[in-house]
């Protein structure tokens, strides 16, 4: 049994539904971790500064994270890896990772010791909100907080390396490995050391995210090394690749930057439940969305890099159609139950009612674009592997832009126009909230993304021809089954509620359960009257053989 298990470290996946139902498992079970990790935030703490500080330390340090990791993360170091393997040359694929690992460890050591010194100045603008016991808190937390990036990106460098292998275990086994890190922090270090001991918590999830790539990576024969004499020959193609990449992936991060800003300017706990709205949002996007993108993306790179441009666009298309499949289902799913998912993760110890309220209002809001954002991770990576970064880049620029101008313009409106608030307060059923401004800038979020999704789609149909087309019928009836699972979900919620004490959690949770499933049944239902061919082919992979069956598919893989 422990022969086998070791064994999964060194196992190639190579099909695509294969790959993406083993990364989306284990991201299940990531967030299932990062579901608890919440619960316990929650619980904890509740909806206040303290939470606000802990969740605001990350800001700096993820944008490090996106600014140069993204350097050497595994949508642009596969393509060069899968060159350099064709070629049976291992000492010259050796060669480029040590190049590229040196000067990439070199900036990230630098840009790190730099904002250690600079932090004191960027606090004031990240949390112009906060007290200054509050800012001088925030600090202690951001410094520590730095050591994050350098770990993280040592294990997505490395990660990048085994899925060029397709060995996707240990990738998958990281994010795991970093929550539960994160939850010894809030069970053992929290009372030992207050919030900084959640801070240590965030630097043991990442080490243990970096020690488990190392079995993966030494069985691919490639184990790349700081070197004296790196080439820049080498590093200087990737980095020109990346550099779109780091451009638009950092908008984003400065945009939630932004709105963190803007969050601590309101209300004490604006930011907590902005972040867990947020986090409970990222699980239908991670499970479904990135799991999807990021096993076809090898087979998208290889295929296009063959000059096999067809199969490049049917592969796209076959994956587009299976994330819509499950996000739109799951979007209807996630609006009607959003109080009872909120309520059954989060609703404990020091998370009021009304913080479960507003958490739910803002999941709402998030939740609307969550295809949205699945496709616009697709039609990125897509982009990516056909070695095209400058367009995704302008539009995530130009979507972060809107994003950040539309929360401005929303918070203001909110906060100046009290009716505003007294129709969204009706719609999301709020009433006795004082101030709900928040749902300025999930609303805003998912607009933009509504808006990067339609410009990255019109770009990308009119560089390899028609893709909307060709996906509309699997919308459509992906909406039919998901307004169907919705609807019979809302009705079976208030039959449920005559005979159940929703006041307990066994009420809320059985609740939701019977409703959700319920509402699965009706939309699978729906699925199978009309005659969704994603539908069956989902069936077909779970009948075969998970381990055995090898179907004719690549896969491959990275982070957003």
């Amino acid at each position: 049994m422990v022969k086998k298990f070791l064994n999964l470290f060194y196992h190639e996946f190579s099909g695509l539904h294969q790959a993406a139902l083993l990364l989306g498992l284990a991201t299940i079970t990531s967030q299932f971790l990062g579901l608890w990790r919440d619960r316990l935030l929650a619980g904890t703490f509740g909806a206040g500064r303290e939470l606000d500080i802990y969740y605001t330390a990350f800001r700096i340090p993820d944008i490090i994270f996106v600014s140069l990791v993204t350097f050497v993360s595994a949508a642009v170091l596969i393509p060069f890896i899968l060159e350099k393997r064709a070629k049976n040359n291992q000492s010259e694929v050796q060669y480029f990772l040590s190049s590229v690992l040196t000067f990439f460890f070199g900036a990230l050591i630098l840009v790190s010791l730099l904002t250690f010194f600079l932090m004191p100045v960027f606090i004031p603008v990240i949390a112009p909100g906060f007290s200054d016991l509050e800012k001088l808190e925030l600090l202690k937390l951001s410094r520590i907080l730095l050591l994050s990036p350098i770990l993280l990106g040592l294990s997505n460098f490395l990660g990048g390396i085994v899925q060029a292998f397709k060995k996707f275990f240990a990738y998958t086994l990281s994010p795991i490995f970093y929550n539960l890190g994160i939850i010894v922090g809030i069970i053992y270090f929290y009372p030992l050391w207050g919030l900084k001991g959640l801070a240590w918590g965030v630097i043991l999830g990442a080490f243990a995210h970096l020690l488990i790539q190392i079995p993966s990576v030494l069985s691919t024969g490639l184990w790349p090394r700081i070197i004296t004499h790196p080439s820049w020959l080498e590093v200087k193609p990737v980095s020109l690749i990346a550099l779109p990449r780091v451009i638009a992936l950092s908008a984003y991060q400065i945009t939630i930057l932004i709105l963190v800003a803007l969050a601590s300017l309101g209300e004490s706990g604006f930011i907590t439940v902005f972040n867990l709205g947020y986090n409970l949002q990222s699980i239908p996007l991670i499970v479904i969305g990135s799991s999807y993108s990021v096993a076809a993306f090898p087979t998208l790179a290889a295929l296009f890099s063959g000059g096999s441009q067809k199969e490049f666009i049917n592969q796209l298309i076959n994956t587009a159609r299976h994330i819509i499949f499950w996000s739109l289902p799951a979007t209807f799913l996630f609006i009607v139950l959003r109080a009872q998912i909120v309520r059954v993760i989060l609703g404990s110890g020091n998370f009021s009612w009304s913080d479960t309220r507003l958490t739910a209002a803002i999941l709402a809001c998030f939740i609307f674009s969550v295809f949205a954002q699945s496709l616009v991770v697709l039609f990125t990576r897509a982009y990516y592997a056909a070695g095209q970064t400058s367009k995704p880049l302008l539009v995530n620029v130009f979507s972060s832009l809107f994003i950040i101008t539309t929360s401005f313009l929303f918070f203001f409106v909110l906060r100046t126009y009290p009716f505003t608030q007294n129709i969204l307060s009706n719609i999301f059923r709020l009433s006795g909230l004082a101030d709900i401004s928040v749902l300025a800038f999930p609303l805003a979020f998912s607009l933009g993304m509504i808006i990067n999704l339609l410009l990255l789609g019109w770009l990308f149909e009119r560089d390899f021809g028609n893709i909307f087309s060709r996906i509309k019928k699997s919308f459509y009836q992906s909406f039919s089954a998901g307004f169907v699972a919705g609807f019979s979900s809302y009705i079976s919620l208030n039959i449920l509620a005559t005979f159940l004490n929703i006041k307990t959690f066994i009420g809320i949770f059985s609740q939701g359960l019977i409703a959700g499933l319920i509402g699965i049944a009706c939309g699978s239902l729906t699925f199978y009257l009309l005659d969704n061919k994603e539908f069956f082919d989902i069936l077909n992979s779970l009948q075969s053989r998970f381990w055995k069956n090898k179907l004719i598919a690549g896969v491959e893989q990275d982070s957003l």
